[in-house]
């Protein structure tokens, strides 16, 4: 029994062995039947030697190396009345575009008129200038005379006229003491002879009188002298000094007021002579502009529009020049060619900028001359991309390339498409591979060579392509042959590798409380709820709103009907299930409240039926799918959201969804306290 058991077990391995090796067996035969077969399909280049010229085509168009842009020069938008014919050639001075200029012959006109006013303000400010300068120099002349005659009359009252008064004065003081002392004697006798009767009473009397008379007249003097010294003398003095002191102030007066007359008519004539030299040169600028209605030509030429040279996108958003065209200031109107030489304005490709250079040579064909071959070189390459290309394909980099032709003068014609060749390199003697059998590997140029024992990856040194066939400078043998289609899955990129660079990266600046600034969380509905007060200062509070069905806010209260406004106050906080809580109040403005409830499956707003609110949802809450519960009403036939039954909601005063009337429910609806 013990044999037969080993001898199962044995046989069972071979069997299991010999399975394994069968269908192992099969898989190889298989693979390299798939093998022979691929490579039975594979097609393979040779690698061969020979004459090798690696070159460009790039298609243009032929313009003169040398013209002359014609452009408007007229302000504003005019109209042409007469522009020459295409292609016609013309002389110089000959009239290549006439613009109207009917409205700038009636500014001149006008423009006449105001300059023969500003000379008239001109001269009439030169006149005015000289009559200030005069009346400003008489009455300076005047002030100082004032100012010369006070001073005299001080000078006068001091040394002469005073000491005169004064002379004057003490003389009749001396008189008046002379006559005084006189008459009392007289009077003394004439007593002495009343006295012993020789004399009368009349006479004694008439001898008092005339004593009196002298003491009085001597009072009167001396009182005369001391007001003259007292009062007189200083009044008039004061007088006569505040004349001069006046007279001095009123000279500086005079100065000053003159001298600010002749500035203000100095300024005034400045003005009109810079409003004259204004109008002068906007006549001469209207003149100029007349003149440039007429334009001739600068040179000998043929005549060949801007419009008709310009590239295919700006010939969609301009009209052909004709008559009764509006143009405008500095636009374009006509290219005359000056010279004999002509260029091929090609586009290049940004990814072959690095080929080509200035002084190229190239072989230019002309679409309409054909078998015709134009030997020319690189003149000019831009050192931008074409505007005109980025604006039409914003990730197309195309640069403007100018190709000398030699000769052609008498055939070629502006606006020709032309195809250019540059050559890059010439070789007489190299070897070349078609280019798509080279692929880079991490930046090596790698082909795949047939040999007895299969495919060999090769690494290659590789020069310039024409986009055909590629110059190879080691590693191939001529003769040899490669694989036209190489595996393209082991050519990665160069960065195969996320890099590590050594560098310091700042921590992210935290946002200040009350600043907002970071992402805000929404909750889900029927897991949150709005903070007790409204929103909080800066926005929404990290985290979201507040979990399990917080308290709503009291929002404070609003005018039934405007749609949009604050929440009212529900009176405490929502329940779990959905039910409406006894005392709150229907939302004032049209905002829905979250009812915490479930949606039915595959409803929105639009299908199903509404649920009946005074039930419970069912629990998990949200907006999401399932049926609709009964509103504990019927909908009215006819209508309703989605199909479905619309319940009675009777209408009420007061706000409602976007400003209407609300609806309530039938049923077991929540109270509302208004």
């Amino acid at each position: 029994m013990k044999f037969i058991k080993s001898l199962f077990k044995f046989l069972l391995t071979v069997a299991i062995i010999g399975g394994l090796g069968y269908f192992g067996y099969r898989y190889y035969q298989k693979k390299k039947a798939a093998k022979a077969s691929a490579e039975k399909t594979m097609i393979y280049a040779k690698v061969e030697e020979g004459p090798l010229v690696i070159n460009l085509l790039e298609s243009g168009s032929v313009k003169p190396r040398e013209q002359i842009t014609i452009k408007s020069q007229v302000e504003g938008r005019v109209s042409i009345l007469y522009i020459r014919p295409e292609g016609e050639r013309v002389k110089k001075d000959d009239l290549l575009v006439e613009l109207d200029s009917s409205t700038l012959t009636d500014n001149r006109l006008n423009q006449d008129i105001t300059v023969q006013n500003a000379e008239a303000s001109y001269v009439q400010a030169q006149e005015n200038l000289e009559v200030v300068k005069n009346q400003a120099k008489a009455d300076i002349d005047k002030a100082e005379l004032n100012l010369r005659f006070a001073e005299e009359d001080l000078t006068k009252y001091k040394d002469g006229e005073f000491p005169k008064s004064l002379n004057e004065a003490e003389s009749k003081v001396t008189l008046s003491e002379e006559e005084l002392k006189r008459a009392q004697d007289k009077l003394e006798w004439s007593k002495k002879l009343y006295d012993e009767k020789y004399l009368s009473e009349t006479e004694f009397r008439s001898d008092q009188l005339s004593c009196h008379r002298y003491e009085l007249d001597l009072k009167s003097a001396k009182n005369n002298l001391a007001l003259l010294k007292d009062y007189t003398y200083k009044r008039q003095i004061a007088q006569l000094e505040s004349d001069v002191s006046q007279s001095k102030m009123a000279l500086e007066r005079t100065q000053r007021s003159t001298r600010a007359s002749v500035v203000q008519a100095e300024a005034t004539l400045r003005a009109r002579e810079l409003e004259l030299n204004r109008q002068k040169s906007r006549l001469e600028k209207m003149i100029d502009q007349i003149g440039k209605c007429k334009i001739l030509a600068p040179a000998d030429g043929q005549v060949i529009y801007a419009t008709s040279s310009q590239g295919p996108f700006r010939r969609m958003n301009a009209e052909p020049l004709a008559e009764g065209q509006e143009v405008y200031e500095r636009q374009e109107l006509i290219y005359l060619p000056v010279g004999d030489v002509f260029v091929a304005e090609i586009k290049v490709h940004e990814t072959n900028l690095k080929k080509i250079y200035p002084g190229l040579p190239c072989r230019v064909r002309i679409d309409a001359l054909p078998g015709q071959v134009f030997n020319g070189k690189i003149i000019r390459i831009a050192p931008l991309p074409d505007a005109q290309s980025m604006f039409m394909n914003p990730d197309l980099k195309i640069y403007a390339t100018q190709v000398e032709l030699e000769g052609g003068s008498d055939v070629l014609k502006s606006g020709m498409n032309c195809e250019a060749e540059i050559i890059v390199e010439q070789h007489e003697k190299a070897k070349y591979v078609p280019v798509q059998s080279v692929v880079k590997i991490s930046g090596q140029p790698v082909v795949y060579v047939k040999t007895p024992h299969g495919v060999e990856k090769r690494n290659v040194k590789v020069g310039l392509d024409n986009n055909r066939m590629i110059h190879v400078l080691e590693g191939l043998e001529v003769g040899e042959e490669v694989q036209m289609t190489p595996p393209l899955d082991t050519a990665v990129s160069e960065r195969a590798a996320d890099e590590i660079i050594d560098v310091e990266i700042p921590d992210r600046p935290k946002a200040e409380p009350g600043q907002g600034g970071g992402p805000r969380q929404w909750p889900r509905r029927g897991q949150g709820g709005m903070p007790q007060g409204g929103m909080p200062q800066g926005g929404m509070p990290q985290g979201g709103m507040p979990q399990g069905g917080g308290q709503m806010p009291n929002w404070g209260g609003g005018q039934p009907g405007q749609g949009g406004g604050p929440r009212p106050n529900w009176g405490g906080q929502m329940p779990q299930g959905g039910q409406m809580p006894q005392g709150g109040q229907m939302p004032q403005g049209g905002q829905r409240p979250n009812w915490g409830g479930q949606r039915p499956q595959g409803g929105g707003e639009g299908g199903g039926q509404r649920p009946n609110w005074g039930g419970q949802r069912p629990q998990g809450g949200g907006e999401g799918g399932g049926p609709r519960p009964n509103w504990g009403g019927q909908r009215p036939q006819g209508g309703g959201e989605g199909g479905g039954q619309r319940p009675n909601f009777p209408r009420q005063q007061g706000g409602g969804e976007g400003g209407g009337a609300p609806r309530a429910p039938q049923g077991n609806q929540p109270q509302t306290n208004n």
